[in-house]
């Protein structure tokens, strides 16, 4: 090799294994005694690095050369593997792996590595006095083998992969330093050495890819050039993570093993890379299924500003368990301002008996990588500031920060039985009185501003099928949005790759109010959201483009700049300081109608006068508007019959009565995947005798009509027990013909309880069952038994049927559990082992409080629940 680096004297010293690191350290320090402190502090952390880079990758013996001529240090690292190239890591300060060879880029004077035949040598040269050189850089950063056979990866999330791959690297690391103190983990050394090459090929090459790729691109397709002969390394590099990643869940490694999403990524890239290598065709990682906890098609990348901008409360926090970003939905709900749940733990927006079970979980989380609720729909309590429950689903995903951590971020849905956030102003809306001049400035509906018109090309060479199109996916983007705000989103960023460089939705509420709900610019973080929310009111001196398209006029071409002597009201000022402020050089202002009725505006704008819009682009944006309008009158109107039903729903939640001797609780919680209404419902009241009636149903359906015969059959129930005080097989034979003289008769099934005992006992349970499961008895001491006499025909079939009855003594301190199908059923899952899991889990919760006791039946059963889910409980305390 080459020698031109090398000063005059140097001191050398051989090492081999792990030891060698702490010893380089010393020889170096001893050996540099007399050189500025600085210097030598800063070649002792070096060397550290660089040795153990060649303790872990090379596997050879390492000599090390040092010494200190005219204030410089020469530092000089020889291993007798020249086929390992380096493959430096852009990688973030905190990382645990890959930093060697950056901080040599950061802190030497001069560093370089020179290759021979038999040997390399990485060195360096530090200096306390003069500027460092200005090229900086490794002049072999990739290795010679990224080269032969293409293998393209569609679809690469860059978040993602920077966090499987500094996982990858730091499983590699730990399993190396592990085995060679002794550990025997099922690896031979020659397989951990060819995982540790290919491992660091693929860095290399995907490194080399990324660098072709835009900056901004969040996720897109990487060709790499991988050695033809590599699928076998690959497949050898697949087996030892895998044993490495069970090694790190029985922490016999000093590193935790990897999330869901970023175990299933790396699988799917090394079976990317081996696959298509041995002939196979690629799959996109946006197509992969996906297992429970593993994260949606389209990995989103962290951004606090998603967070903080949703309509939807949502909550971050990080891998501490700290909250690290909280919006103002979220913080409503739980009685606090956003920034002060910022820097607080998760715990505290839990009540106390759901505290130790979150962090054995996110522990376990941690540590196994085993997911229980990532991804899934969860009902559960969360805790308010003031210290009452709000009942919740929690639905968490984890994303990728772009320098590889990782956040879990949470949606907190309100579940029927807690208080229901405001609508937003613009739920509901009326057209505005239109005046006699609806021009407004008395300009045809196409003028420009000023008068003066531009020609352009605008979208006159587009091709008909790609206007249509575009129509097409602005209308799928808002259909398929399960939130208004995010669908018009979508929207803004389809209309700004395809048609405008900005867009603006204004939605018109009642009193002529007016509020912009999004302003999406083509580049990344381009939005204006301080330009979001309630605008001015559309006065009757508001004769601006947009209070004329608010008015129904247009599509309106503007293609001059405004001037401020045109607003002639606070809405006129407020949308050409917009204007202003984006740079528009041409724009289309149009109005939303559906129904007849004037919903809202929508604005696209471009900048620059190389491309204006011109009237030919006013057909387009006219069809773009009909199908955008027709989105939001459907979202709105679902909003509304949700917002309907769910207050519905609320109403009819009964108050459990308070019963000296008797502990009562219950929980509802609508379907994950279906409207906040259902048939499903319990009650409980005190009949005139002293017997406590416990009630549960389950109407056919998940609807509002459901909702509606439901609160029929309840409002009867109550009636007919109440006034007749009659057994519970006679209530039920009643309520079963009155329900045949309904308009609408209901199918249904039903349990009437009652409750008897003295305050001191004993108690016992009489019931009548029709078609409904039968309830659960649970001991004090764990066991359990279904009361499954008592049962009979669903309501709705034969009132003349005779009803059965069931009677059990009921111990002091044991739990009556009524529940519906939805607690247990699952598809593909027979009713026998529902009904044992149902068992096993609430002999388990025997002893715990009776709100703990149904909460945690609610979390550990009710995840996913695709119906809704009603729990009534009664417990004897004497």
């Amino acid at each position: 090799m080459g020698n031109r680096n090398a000063p005059g004297a140097l001191s050398r010293r051989r090492f081999q294994g792990p030891r060698s690191v702490a010893q380089a350290r010393r020889f170096v320090r001893a050996v540099l005694d007399g050189a500025a402190r600085e210097l030598v502090d800063t070649a002792e952390l070096l060397v550290s690095e660089l040795v153990t880079n060649a303790v872990l990758h090379a596997d050879t013996e390492v000599e090390v050369s040092a010494g200190a001529e005219d204030g410089t240090v020469h530092v000089r690292i020889r291993d007798h593997r020249p086929d390992r190239g380096l493959v430096p890591h852009d990688c973030p300060p905190y990382a645990g792996t890959g930093q060697g060879l950056a901080l040599v880029d950061r802190l030497a004077f001069r560093h370089g590595v020179d290759t021979g035949t038999e040997d390399k040598t990485v060195w360096f040269e530090l200096r306390s006095d003069g500027p460092p050189p200005q090229q900086r850089g490794w002049e072999a950063p990739v290795p010679s083998s990224c080269a032969g056979r293409t293998v393209t990866l569609i679809d690469v999330p860059r978040a993602l992969y920077a966090v499987s791959q500094q996982h990858r690297s730091t499983l590699l690391r730990e399993m190396a330093l592990a085995m060679a103190a002794g550990a025997d983990l099922g690896v031979l050394p020659e397989d951990l050495a060819v995982a540790q090459d290919i491992s660091n090929v693929i860095s290399a090459c995907v490194a080399g890819a990324l660098r072709q790729q835009p900056a901004e691109a969040e996720i897109g397709s990487l060709p790499l050039e991988m050695p033809p002969d590599a699928a076998v390394a690959v497949r050898v590099l697949w087996a030892v993570l895998d044993l490495a990643e069970e090694a790190a869940r029985e922490e016999r490694l000093l590193t935790l093993p990897s999330l869901p999403r970023s175990r299933v990524f790396t699988q799917w890239l090394l079976g990317q890379i081996a696959g298509q290598l041995s002939g196979e065709h690629p799959t996109a990682w946006t197509v992969v299924p996906r297992e429970p906890g593993a994260g949606p098609s389209e990995p989103v990348p962290w951004d606090t500003g998603h967070v903080e901008a949703s309509r939807v409360p949502m909550i971050a926090a990080d891998e501490r368990n700290l909250i690290i970003a909280a919006n103002g939905p979220a913080a409503d709900m739980l009685g606090w301002h956003p920034d002060e749940l910022v820097g607080q733990s998760l715990t505290t927006l839990m009540p106390e008996h759901l505290r130790q079970r979150h962090t054995g979980a996110f522990t376990s989380l941690l540590l196994t990588g085993q997911p229980r609720i990532l991804g899934r729909s969860v009902p559960l309590p969360a805790l308010h500031r003031e210290g009452r429950l709000v009942p919740v689903r929690l639905f968490i995903q984890t994303q990728e920060t772009g320098d590889g951590r990782t956040v879990f971020v949470a949606q907190l849905t309100p579940r029927a039985s807690a208080p229901v956030a405001p609508p937003h102003p613009w739920a509901r809306s009326r057209s505005l009185p239109t005046p006699q001049e609806t021009t407004g400035t008395g300009l045809p509906p196409s003028a420009a501003l000023g008068g003066r018109r531009e020609t352009g090309r605008g979208l006159a060479g587009t091709s008909a099928l790609d206007r249509l199109a575009l129509v097409a996916d602005t209308g799928a983007a808002l259909s398929n949005a399960l939130d208004l705000i995010e669908g018009l989103q979508r929207v803004g960023g389809i209309l700004t790759e395809r048609l405008a460089d900005w867009c603006a939705v204004d939605l018109l509420a009642e009193n002529a109010e007016v509020e912009r709900v999004c302003v999406v610019h083509r580049a990344p973080h381009g939005e204006l959201p301080e330009y979001e929310g309630p605008l001015p009111r559309v006065s009757e001196s508001a004769g601006g483009p947009l209070a004329r398209a608010l008015r129904g006029a247009g599509p309106l071409l503007l293609t001059e700049s405004p001037t401020p002597s045109q607003a002639a009201s606070p809405l006129d000022d407020q949308y050409l300081e917009l204007l202003r402020t984006i740079g528009a050089d041409s724009a289309v202002v149009a109005p939303l109608r559906a129904r007849r009725e004037i919903i809202g505006a929508l604005t696209v704008a471009r900048s620059g006068p190389s491309r204006p819009f011109t009237e030919e682009d006013l057909p387009l944006v006219d069809d773009l508007v009909r199908t955008i309008a027709l989105g939001v009158d459907n979202a709105r109107l679902y909003q509304e019959t949700r917002n309907i039903a769910e207050r519905l729903q609320r109403s009819l939640l009964p108050v459990l009565p308070d019963i000296g001797n008797l502990q009562l609780a219950a929980r509802y919680a609508a379907s994950s995947t279906t409207a906040q209404v259902g048939g499903d419902w319990y009650d409980s009241f005190v009949v005139p005798n002293g017997d406590t009636a416990l009630v549960i149903g389950d109407v056919t359906g998940h609807n509002l009509d459901a909702a509606i015969a439901m609160s029929q059959l309840r409002s009867m129930l109550r009636g007919i027990a109440v006034d007749r005080q009659e057994p519970p097989e006679t209530v039920l034979r009643r309520l079963d013909m009155a329900n045949h003289s309904l308009y609408r008769e209901a199918t249904a099934t039903c349990i009437y309880s009652l409750l008897k005992g003295s305050p001191d006992g004993p108690w016992e349970l009489v019931h009548s069952s029709a078609g409904h499961l039968p309830p659960l008895l649970v001991m004090p001491d764990g066991r359990t038994r279904y009361l499954e006499d008592g049962s009979g025909l669903l309501l709705g079939m034969d009132p003349d049927m005779p009803r059965p009855r069931g009677r059990n003594a009921i111990p002091a301190h044991a739990t009556v559990l009524l529940y519906t199908d939805g607690l247990i059923e699952r598809r593909d899952e027979s009713l026998d082992h529902a009904m044992e899991r149902l068992r096993r889990r609430a002999g388990a919760l025997a002893g715990e409080p009776l709100h703990v006791f149904c909460d945690e039946l609610l979390i550990g059963l009710g995840a996913d629940s695709e119906d809704d889910i009603a729990v009534l409980a009664a417990r004897p305390v004497n």
